[in-house]
């Protein structure tokens, strides 16, 4: 078996102290993933893909972070009527197997776009939570 010796930060050692017996497990399948990932990517087309700046849910979503909203209005956000309908259609046409890969790729942002203010929501109900705890209980 050839041996290999790499530097790491002293920090990221101490994290994989625990799966030393595993290291070289662990980096074949990092490998065999990375390459599986390189050969699914050479087939798609993604020349279709539109970018992010071009979906209009994503610039709403920017646009409203940008504004610095309040635990409040995070907690209160929700997307136009025009991007929930896009959403519908996207959901109805993968359902049915009748995507395109740019929809597919639309379809993964979107998903990505929730799963972002699902964690802010959470993290602003949390904030509201412990801000009307603490204003309830003064010291």
């Amino acid at each position: 078996m050839a041996q290999l010796t790499i530097e790491i930060p002293d920090e990221l050692a101490q994290r994989l102290a625990p799966y030393k017996n595993q290291i070289s497990e662990i980096f074949a399948n990092l490998v065999n993933t990375s390459s599986l990932l390189e050969k699914s990517t050479e087939k798609l087309d993604v020349s279709g893909t539109p970018s992010p700046t071009e979906l209009p849910t994503y610039l709403e979503i920017i646009d409203f972070l940008v504004n610095r909203p309040t635990s409040e209005q995070i907690a209160n956000f929700k997307v136009s009527e025009r991007s929930q309908a896009r959403l519908r259609e996207l959901l109805q046409k993968n359902r049915d197997l009748n995507l395109i890969s740019s929809e597919v790729a639309e379809l993964n942002l979107y998903e990505q776009l929730d799963t972002l203010m699902t964690m802010m929501k959470v993290r602003a109900y949390a904030a509201m939570k412990s801000s009307k705890t603490s204003s309830s209980n003064p010291e």
